[in-house]
């Protein structure tokens, strides 16, 4: 039918510290922090409930607008 947008987490790479805040609190195990560097989100996952936002204690999660 027709297209819309979704909400999805997005994470700074820069700045994220890979604390594993956000890891602890997706409901849906969408966010991994990778070779302890850094915390990436799996798309497909996410289902942009904004707990991992809230959650960053660096504040460096963000959610966006993708198109579906």
């Amino acid at each position: 039918m027709g297209t819309g947008n979704k909400r999805k987490a997005a994470v700074d790479t820069n700045a994220c510290v890979a604390c594993g805040c956000c890891v602890k609190v997706c409901p849906m195990s969408a966010i991994q922090v990778w070779r302890g560097i850094r915390a990436e989100v799996d798309e497909a996952r996410c289902v942009g409930c904004g707990r991992c936002v809230r959650e960053c204690p660096a504040s460096v999660i963000v959610l966006r607008e993708v198109q579906v």
